[in-house]
């Protein structure tokens, strides 16, 4: 990220598809086309892993596997696995622009089944390879969802001791007793990585490079707990001690609860970080710049006892700082990672960025909102520095015209004033809102596509701390017009961060 660029923030569920949600599908290739045409350098989307209850993709039940839902059912379809009439047959849901999860979960998960039953995948030496290289997280992810499945897919915490404690006997036997559901997993998520990596490659064949998310913490119902309960704050029976969360702030007074547990930062160091290094590794396999949800918990993280119902009793302990890092860079390199540092930041917090050499994220809307509890003076873009990303918003905020109608109007005269901009309409507001970052200093600029389009929060992503709505909102076919592709190309170009390898 040397030259000033620009960028879309979207979900791959967000893109059109017939199949209720969007995939590695023909749309994901059109869009691509579209960024280029727009003059974009960067697709940023959220993390892919699959999605458990709630279905938000921070909640995922291994920081390694793929979300089976991303697969491309028309690819299966040519492959001769499934049939057309087969997947039309599936109840999609209604609602072009929604995502109706428990019909993707009771649809999907068949149609990929009878896929694997007649795919002969054991006789696929691609197949083989990539069980073999993954195998240091794929057989414990496998047999976890296997098992999971046969406990009705409870948390593991509630299964039988043997195998809730991995006891070698029980490992041998569910290995055994379940061997056609662990090579299911195994084959979804062979066809994710082929297909993702597919994807992949053409986005950057046609100069666009994919910004991919983590979240810093695990979910407690996944593999990677379950599988390494000696990374996390566990007690003897891996029962969390303390979990994650947010101190309270103005957006909510009791805080964020998370439930995360929390890592063993001791234990890890002790380690030289291998883990980390490990997961870090392997996302630099699957994107080409890396978001790092979180990033001030490397320097102090909110522990909250386990069982609390809320984070008002939460306080902030030291996490691994620097040492993390330097760690990882002599073992990987130099890797461009984004630091989502956001929310309370500290002095302490500014340092580990600076030192870091990470750019640190800039979003517009906490510069007049007074419900933020950060310096809004960090969020004017005429402080943002160089070694930036700008957002107008992330998918944990409003959209850029919800947020407008949700400040105040001494919050509005204020963000109209900074503009010198009294005159243009509310309903063309979100441009102007969108230029004035893509017009600052910092390198990078990301706008997510509902503010591009204009859209009012009930196209917002991800509201935090609710449960049921989120994670929903897709785009339609007719709202990626061509219009709308040249007003980003004409902006990207007139404030310089127009992607010239794109332009044939």
């Amino acid at each position: 990220m040397s030259e000033r660029a620009a960028g879309i923030l979207m979900p791959i569920s967000s893109l059109p598809s017939e199949y209720g949600i969007g995939c590695f599908s023909k749309s994901a290739y059109e869009f691509v086309d579209w960024l280029k045409g727009a003059g974009q350098s960067y697709w940023q989307i959220l993390p892919l892993g699959p999605t458990s209850y709630g279905d938000s993709p921070y909640q995922s039940f291994s920081t390694f596997a793929g979300n089976p839902y991303f697969i491309s059912l028309d690819e299966l379809i040519e492959e001769g696995v499934l049939t057309r009439a087969e997947c039309e047959k599936v109840n999609w849901g209604k609602a072009k622009g929604s995502i109706d999860y428990e019909k993707i979960y009771k649809g999907r998960y068949p149609l990929l089944r009878k896929a694997y039953e007649r795919s002969k995948i054991s006789e696929n030496p691609e197949y083989q390879k990539f069980v073999n290289e993954n195998s240091w997280w794929l057989s414990d992810y496998a047999l976890f969802m296997a098992v999971k499945g046969r406990f009705d897919n409870v948390e593991w915490t509630k299964w039988a001791e043997d195998i809730r404690l991995r006891w070698k006997w029980a490992m041998d036997y569910y290995r055994e007793e379940l061997y056609y559901d662990i090579e299911f997993q195994q084959y979804m998520q062979f066809k994710f990585h082929e297909q993702w990596m597919k994807l992949k490659a053409y986005a950057n064949e046609n100069g666009i490079k994919i910004i991919g998310d983590i979240p810093i913490y695990v979910a407690m119902d996944s593999a990677d707990t379950w599988a390494h309960p000696e990374l996390f704050q566990l007690d003897e029976e891996n029962v969390p001690t303390a979990v994650a969360g947010c101190p309270p702030d103005g957006f909510s007074a009791t805080g964020q609860l998370w439930g995360n547990p929390l890592y063993r930062w001791d234990y890890h160091r002790e380690t030289g970080y291998s883990w980390w290094i490990s997961r870090l590794h392997y996302v630099f396999q699957m994107y080409d710049v890396v978001r790092i949800d979180h990033f001030r918990g490397f320097d102090e993280y909110f522990s909250i006892p386990y069982g609390a119902e809320n984070a008002i009793g939460g306080h902030w302990e030291k996490g691994p700082g620097i040492d993390l890092f330097r760690k990882v860079e002599q073992a990987l390199g130099w890797k461009q990672v984004i630091a989502e540092d956001l929310g309370y930041v500290t002095d302490s917090v500014r340092e580990l960025v600076r030192e870091s050499g990470f750019p640190g994220m800039k979003v517009l809307e906490f510069a007049f909102d007074s419900r933020d509890s950060g310096c809004a003076n960090d969020y004017l873009p005429h402080n943002y520095p160089v070694n930036s990303v700008a957002y107008t918003g992330t998918h944990d905020n409003e959209t850029i015209v919800g947020w407008w109608s949700s400040i105040t109007k001494e919050e509005q005269k204020l963000a109209r004033d900074y503009m010198c901009d009294q005159y243009t309409p509310e309903s063309e507001l979100y441009k102007s809102l969108i230029s004035l970052i893509m017009r600052s200093s910092a390198k990078l600029c990301v706008i997510p596509m509902q503010d591009y389009l204009g859209l009012g929060n009930n196209c917002r992503i991800n509201t935090p701390s609710t449960v049921g709505k989120n994670w929903k909102w897709r785009v339609n076919t007719r709202q990626l017009s061509l219009k709308l592709q040249k007003e980003i190309q004409e902006m990207t170009l007139r404030y310089g961060r127009m992607n010239w390898e794109t332009v044939e």
